[in-house]
């Protein structure tokens, strides 16, 4: 297994035209390690478990809060990735009997051109046999190549999104200093009301503090404005002018400093629950978390690893240091009850199994389990003492060793079946329905996802989930950083589990 992910880490890293594989890496040497040798493919079902669990459980965590704010919006994707699915199975079904593939085989090569395990299972029940296994040992990896290729294409060629929200992480925020021209309340800068921008210093008559939440600005005062660059060029042009002496440059009286979210009191807290204004005469302007910049409005949830910007008056730097905790040892540890207990309750969801009409089940099992309670206990952030988000570097880090030990694990079990039909002529039709399949489904579905007016990123993780590949929203994330991404792998990735599961037994019984 070790030596799977670490050749498969060199493996991914090579460029084959503008495609890396990443950590795709690990499944393809997989394959041909595994092919060498039974043995070498035994008894590893419980690592793919643990490391598919891993990965879905940290996936729905990070998503959890963005999914269901964005819940609305996208359900027409959901509902036409529904209808691509049906569309791609009855495909799968008259392109079996073109090519004379067994009924049970094309269930297979469904499941694994769409790389779903689950459905592999729904299969193998269906048809009483282990024929649909081979099927979805020559589909998967043309189903994981055909993708990752596809995304490739789509991450390249970005589009403008009509429909789709704009991230709240503003990647590039800034600051400015303006002098107001045309006094008023604060609430009548454009922005500030929309949580678009925040003011951090006030310079009057000399004198420089922190601005207040219900200040009202007077002619000739000097301000700071934070936020994206379009909403502080609105923000400044209705305050005045633009001063090329920046404020926050003096740090006699005011200074700012990122705090680091180690204290378990703050994480799961608004920026308002803390009243940093109230108790410390300071404003919080913005939050690092990961490579995002947020502003930081008065309802974003703190959580654990953020870096939180503080503008405040010399002198209370001790006190916010305790409050926040300030701990880079604090942030590097995750709290073992909440994260086991999570998945542990994911993974009882996954075995709940619901019997279907013909003698069929239909379960969650221990992909879509952990995700959707990652999704739930995401969005939650917090119950009571306990908190269940975990630190951004120690989520990507459990993250991608989840990944890396299924992967390699699904391609060592899977060597012998590949290697065994890969190059019969009925291995070959297989290989050639499924990457049929699995391109009629993510060109159809990109297709799908920009006449609904979605955006480039939102799509290429919806494509991840869409296809069920943990490794293409993997490859996303090293070419994209978008909250964006996450959110339309969560919605889609469970959603797709259930009705490939359906879908499947009828592949395999016509």
């Amino acid at each position: 297994m070790m030596l799977v992910v670490a050749l498969g880490t060199l493996l991914g890293a090579v460029p084959f035209g503008p495609v890396r594989f990443g950590a795709a890496g690990a499944l393809f040497v997989g394959l041909a390690v595994g092919a060498l040798d039974p043995r070498l493919g035994e008894g590893l079902g419980l690592v793919q478990t643990l490391g598919l669990a891993l990965f879905v459980y940290t996936v729905g965590l990070a998503a959890g809060g963005t999914f269901f704010r964005d819940l609305r919006g996208q359900l027409p994707l959901m509902a036409g990735s529904i209808v691509v699915l049906v569309v791609v199975a009855g495909v799968a079904v008259l392109a079996a009997r073109w090519a004379g593939i067994p009924a049970a085989m094309a269930g297979g090569a469904y499941a694994g051109a769409l790389t779903s395990t689950p459905a592999l299972a729904a299969a193998t029940t269906a048809a009483g046999s282990q024929e649909p296994a081979v099927g979805y040992s020559l589909a998967y990896p043309m189903g994981v190549l055909v993708s990752i290729v596809v995304v490739a294409v789509v991450t390249a060629r970005p589009w403008q999104a009509r429909r789709d929200p704009d991230p709240t992480a503003g990647i590039g925020l800034i600051d400015v200093s303006a002098e107001v021209e045309h006094p008023g309340p604060l609430s009548a800068i454009p922005g500030v009301a929309q949580g678009e921008v925040r003011l951090s210093y006030l310079e009057r008559d000399g004198a420089t503090r922190v601005v207040d939440a219900d200040e009202d600005l007077q002619a000739g005062d000097r301000v700071v404005v934070v936020g994206s660059r379009e909403a502080v060029e609105r923000a400044v042009e209705h305050l005045g002018r633009r001063v090329h002496r920046h404020l926050a440059h003096d740090r006699s009286v005011v200074h700012f400093r990122r705090f680091v979210v180690s204290n378990r009191k703050v994480a799961g807290r608004t920026v308002h629950d803390l009243d940093i204004p109230g108790r410390f005469g300071g404003v919080v302007t913005r939050v690092r978390r990961g490579d995002r910049d947020l502003l930081a409005g008065d309802d974003l949830v703190l959580q654990l690893g953020d870096r939180v910007r503080v503008v405040f008056p010399r002198g209370r730097l001790t006190e916010l240091s305790e409050i926040f905790g300030d701990s880079e040892r604090g942030v590097s540890e995750i709290d073992p009850l909440s994260a086991m207990t999570g998945i542990a309750v994911g993974l009882l969801l996954g075995l709940i199994t619901v019997p279907l009409p013909g003698g069929a089940a239909f379960a969650l099992g221990s992909a879509a389990g952990p995700l959707v309670v990652g999704m739930v206990l995401g969005r939650l952030d917090r119950t009571g003492p306990i908190v269940w988000t975990l630190p951004n570097a120690a989520n990507l880090t459990i993250r991608q060793l989840g990944l890396l030990l299924f992967l390699g694990a699904t391609g060592l079990s899977s060597g012998q079946a590949f290697a065994a039909q890969a190059f019969t002529p009925l291995g070959l039709r297989v290989v050639l329905v499924g990457i049929l399949l699995v391109g009629l489904a993510a060109v159809a579905f990109v297709v799908m996802a920009r006449l609904l007016g979605q955006s480039t990123p939102r799509t290429a993780g919806a494509l991840a989930g869409f296809v069920g590949q943990p490794a293409i929203l993997a490859y996303v994330g090293g070419r994209v950083s978008d909250e964006r991404v996450e959110a339309g792998y969560a919605s889609l990735f469970a959603l797709g589990i259930i009705v490939k599961i359906l879908l499947v037994q009828f592949v395999t019984t016509l």
